[in-house]
């Protein structure tokens, strides 16, 4: 199983507290979001973890090389990283070992390792992670939304009728089939010049394709926060940090 970190994007609406970092670098209780990550991947079986930077690379490759890590870490530059998230995925894309399980994560995330170890003991092989205290006014929440017992839409802007709908952690995990499938769409995207989307449309595709290959893990009540504006530092530092059951280990 290999792990992807994607964190060559640059926090524009974090204001001063963006400038001049990758958001990766973000510290909570004196550790970096990058190191938290590292860490608790660690505790897991992967072959290796591939970090995607861009904004002020070489801020992260100075940072990598503190962080002791059992797993061999890769960083590949992503020079575009002012376009699509897109870009930084099809970039990671192309360091995977063929035949190899996933993980695909968001770096500007802070969690407690719980949620880890639930996307990779799941028995989805193909699986996203839902957070139901979603409120209904959230424009920037990717939504998981459900029917039955099927993930039936997966986007900001939903359409579709739903039983229920949850926040996306930005979190997940392919098989080998389905990872090779990823790859695939994401490099039509890149051909065809949509350069300048979001990841989240090429998995969309495969779930809308391929119904019932998915599912997803509830992780409701596990804390977690994903660092987008000022106020969400703060929540961090106030709320989410001293909520997490492993915060001395990570």
């Amino acid at each position: 199983m290999q792990a992807i970190i994607l964190a060559a994007g640059i926090g524009k609406r974090l204001g001063e507290q963006g400038k001049n970092r990758p958001k990766a670098l973000l510290e909570f209780g004196k550790k970096s979001l990058l190191e938290r990550h590292i860490k608790i991947l660690n505790h897991f079986d992967f072959s290796n973890i591939i970090v995607v930077s861009g904004y002020h690379a070489d801020d992260l490759a100075k940072k990598l090389t503190t962080v002791n890590s059992k797993i061999p870490v890769q960083m590949v530059v992503n020079p575009d990283y002012e376009e699509g998230s897109i870009v930084s995925l099809s970039v990671a894309m192309d360091m995977l070992k063929e035949n190899s399980e996933i993980i695909l994560m968001d770096a500007d995330v802070l969690y407690d390792s719980h949620i880890i170890k639930k996307l990779i003991g799941s028995d989805c092989a193909n699986c996203l992670l839902l957070d139901r205290n979603l409120s209904e006014n959230d424009v920037e929440a990717v939504k998981i939304c459900v029917a039955g017992d099927k993930i039936i839409d997966f986007h900001k802007k939903i359409t579709k009728e739903y039983d229920f709908c949850g926040e996306s952690v930005g979190f997940f995990r392919f098989d080998s089939m389905m990872a090779g499938r990823l790859a695939s769409r994401v490099k039509e995207y890149i051909k065809d010049g949509k350069r300048d989307i979001w990841y989240e449309e090429a998995i969309r595709d495969l779930i809308l394709n391929h119904p019932d290959a998915f599912s997803y893990e509830d992780i409701t009540g596990l804390p977690w926060i994903e660092i987008d504006f000022p106020q969400d530092i703060k929540k961090a530092e106030g709320e989410i940090l001293t909520k997490l059951k492993d915060n001395g280990r990570f």
